[in-house]
């Protein structure tokens, strides 16, 4: 990991900055002070209020009033790779010094090398060759520890801040809004599903029954000591991504959510089978168009594309969020 530049000033002058512009809207009991005022604030607002207020036309009784979000960039940071693909690479750090031939096999020895774009370039296959030798091979317990401990000491490259203080402020007032609304918010990501259970409750305050993602193959197994696990196995059972995401929607909710947030064109179809249902129904894209305060990317991006997204949205009826816009602040302070 780089080296860690203290910014103990600068953090704390940030930090002191936000709480001022924050004040008055948070003065004012405003549920979203992180946000700026505009259509996309008021859009959230606006619909929160007519889906829970009994004898609006919009009305949803609570068993409907389900909302999903995807994680990597909708959530938190996605730039400059995904942060499972980190943790994957310092395990395979790891693994390589313990395993040295993996370092002459590719695509591991390209990573191992830190040429990141002939990995991305090796699309999916190369992508899951690595996530299957870093992600196998022990229970899920175990996986679970592994990634809790790593989350505790990496650091992003350009922030210098534990992954997990890189969540959006303006994603976690709108996830409280709609709890205390009587919506149930799940997570549906194309990441590893163990990998964000690890994290989920304590970060986002989503319960790891409330996480959907990818799944990787495991195994029963009942140890000669009369305990039990399951282990994980070098194979992929689910891709919960693109398509993927409905269908895990499907076989873990059971219901059709009201309300979608996404942020790339693998979130289209979860975006699609939300707001083409009956009723009242919302549909939201975060645009990453904020180079100084986080990143601006879309159409051309490896990481986090958003191209079929932009052109759909309108027809679609779906708002697009501007980071750079639509948002007060990005990070929580501190």
């Amino acid at each position: 990991m780089p080296h860690r530049i203290p910014a103990i000033g600068r953090r704390t002058l940030a930090a002191a900055a936000l709480a001022l512009a924050a004040a008055p809207a948070a003065a004012a009991g405003d549920p979203l002070p992180a946000w700026r005022d505009g259509a996309a604030k008021r859009g959230i607002l606006d619909f929160v209020a007519r889906t829970t207020r009994r004898g609006a036309p919009g009305y949803l009784p609570p068993a409907e009033r389900i909302a999903v979000f995807d994680n990597d960039g909708t959530l938190w940071v996605e730039q400059p790779l995904y942060t499972q693909f980190a943790f994957a690479l310092d395990r395979l750090r790891d693994l390589a010094g313990q395993d040295p031939g993996l370092a002459a096999r590719e695509p591991f020895k390209a990573a191992l090398a830190g040429d990141l774009a002939a990995v991305l370039a090796g699309g999916e296959k190369g992508l899951a060759e690595i996530v299957a030798v870093t992600h196998a091979g022990m229970s899920q317990e175990a996986f679970a520890g592994i990634v809790t401990r790593w989350l505790g000491t990496a650091r992003h490259p350009r922030f210098d801040r534990p992954y997990t203080r890189l969540i959006y402020q303006p994603m976690l007032e709108v996830m409280r809004l709609l709890r205390r609304a009587g919506f149930e918010v799940w997570i549906v990501t194309g990441g590893g599903q163990e990998f964000v259970r690890a994290f989920s409750a304590a970060t986002y305050d989503v319960p790891i029954r409330q996480v959907v993602g990818s799944v990787g193959k495991t195994e029963f197994r009942l140890l000669p000591e009369g305990r039990s696990e399951l282990f994980r196995l070098p194979a992929i059972v689910a891709v919960d991504d693109g398509p993927g995401k409905p269908v895990g929607i499907g076989h873990a909710i059971g219901r059709r959510p009201a309300l979608a947030f996404g942020n790339s064109d693998g979130d289209i179809e979860m975006l699609q089978y939300t707001t083409t249902g009956p009723g009242r129904r919302l549909g939201l894209i975060l645009h990453h168009d904020d180079a100084v305060r986080e990143y601006a990317y879309d159409r051309g991006s490896h990481v986090g594309r958003l191209d079929r997204g932009l052109a759909l949205a309108p027809d679609a009826g779906w708002t697009v969020v501007s980071m750079q816009r639509d948002w007060r602040r990005i990070f929580p302070p501190g």
